[in-house]
């Protein structure tokens, strides 16, 4: 009898696997420029990855304009940071267009923060959130440099990774305020996120 073929190994990474993916390699109808069917797939992975955060902010903005929570200049923060996203997103799948790729579409996942009603885990939710999104651009790049793709690799460095390593920053400040003025994680809420929505510079503006 023979041997069972053993299953093919795949490298550890924290990129998320498009299972449904349509490669378009082998395609008349695009002009393919040197993009391996791989980080095609990985690619249109972090594209539905990026499209479930942009959702999340959509729904934290959402959270903080209720009536019983009234914080609108978090509320705008937190829409304009899901503009950011979905900008980003775009830019991608425009990459991905004039490289011959394709986005199979992948359905979005439900947000799953409802619970989140106060401004310092929704803050603590966002910095994960781009510290997670980082770390997949970093594989996103490594595998485009595994694939002979120094141009993708440079792409995504520049353009998707160095932007999110700058919020994360950006976050990392936002949160030692909100801790400073007595933020706490509960829906409470307290002067603490009145000051914040009234006097910080990144909500205010």
């Amino acid at each position: 009898m023979a041997e069972a073929e053993p299953a093919r190994k795949r490298l550890k990474s924290s990129l998320p696997v498009c299972g449904s993916h349509r490669s378009s390699a082998g395609s008349s109808s695009r002009a393919r420029q040197n993009l391996s069917p791989a980080v095609e797939e990985a690619v249109c992975g972090v594209c539905s990855l990026l499209w479930n955060g942009a959702y999340r902010l959509q729904a934290l903005a959402s959270a903080f304009e209720r009536e019983d929570i009234a914080l609108p200049r978090v509320a705008a923060f937190f829409h304009k940071e899901a503009v950011k996203q979905q900008a980003n997103i775009e830019d991608m799948l425009n990459y991905l267009a004039e490289r011959g790729g394709q986005y199979c579409g992948k359905d979005i996942q439900r947000p799953n923060c409802e619970a989140i009603c106060a401004l310092l885990p929704a803050l603590e939710l966002l910095e994960l959130q781009l510290k997670e999104e980082a770390v997949v651009l970093v594989d996103l790049s490594q595998l485009a440099r595994k694939h002979e793709d120094p141009h993708t690799a440079s792409v995504v460095k520049s353009h998707f990774l160095t932007p999110r390593v700058d919020r994360i920053k950006l976050l990392g400040d936002l949160l030692t305020s909100a801790r400073q003025v007595g933020c706490t994680m509960d829906e409470k809420g307290g002067f603490g996120e009145y000051i914040l929505n009234e006097l910080q510079e990144e909500f205010t503006e």
